[in-house]
């Protein structure tokens, strides 16, 4: 049995979870931000008291890692060493784009067999923060910074139906016409999407050093890539 406390701060949106076994069991979020240095601290107490009254331990918290805001970020990710530091907790990092890939793939059960997913974080202009994803959510391509045009995913979308999504993949419907391109709507980086892939990584004890951990600043894409996010 695992209880985890889910930090995700790297877009507009700032979300708060916690789950314990694939359920959860509380969750704060703010969709209209970026609000992140308003609103995390009191999304993360309620969390924690939550827990505390109902005499749960927490076992690790989880934060998204980016890419993403670098305000965001920091935010988060330094809310979360703060956690694991005075409760003796393992930090677990996941990278933004896997969450994003988590309720396409609970919710949209109809995608076919081959499809592939590309989850899109907006980096301003036609620039986007994209990875692509198999069904598996194993990596047909890695996080990259991408200037979209309809050329740049075309190896994939002459092979495979492709879905884009996330709050960069909106800008990019009148650039990707290919038939093979699909656009889902509505699809947030939000805490509560973390539990799975936390889970997972906590049972493969893959956590990160909490004394020397940085997110996915821009720093990791320096050479020809956007030079800020919001």
């Amino acid at each position: 049995m695992s209880c985890i406390l889910h930090i995700e701060t790297s877009t507009r949106v700032c979300s708060v979870a916690v789950t314990e076994d694939g359920a959860t069991l509380f969750e704060r979020a703010d969709l209209d931000g970026p609000s992140h240095a308003v609103q995390l601290g009191s999304f993360v107490d309620e969390a924690l008291s939550f827990v505390d009254n109902h005499g749960i331990p927490f076992d690790a918290v989880s934060v998204s890692c980016g890419p993403g805001s670098y305000t965001g970020l920091r935010i988060g990710v330094s809310m979360a060493k703060g956690i694991c530091y005075g409760r003796g907790l393992k930090l677990i990092a996941i990278p933004t784009p896997e969450i994003l890939c988590v309720p396409v793939l609970l919710c949209h059960e109809e995608l076919p067999e081959n499809a592939l997913l590309c989850p899109m974080i907006d980096a301003r202009r036609m620039e986007v923060y994209a990875a692509v994803y198999n069904r598996a959510l194993q990596p047909v391509r890695h996080i990259s910074a991408d200037i979209v045009n309809e050329h740049v995913y075309g190896n994939f979308l002459d092979e495979y139906p492709v879905y884009f999504f996330g709050d960069g993949a909106e800008k990019c419907k009148n650039m990707i016409l290919h038939p093979n391109a699909h656009f889902l709507a509505d699809v947030l980086p939000l805490a509560k999407n973390m539990g799975p892939l936390a889970e997972k990584a906590m049972a493969m004890s893959q956590f990160v050093d909490v004394a020397y951990f940085e997110p996915f600043y821009l720093k990791e894409f320096v050479a020809s890539k956007p030079k800020k996010l919001l």
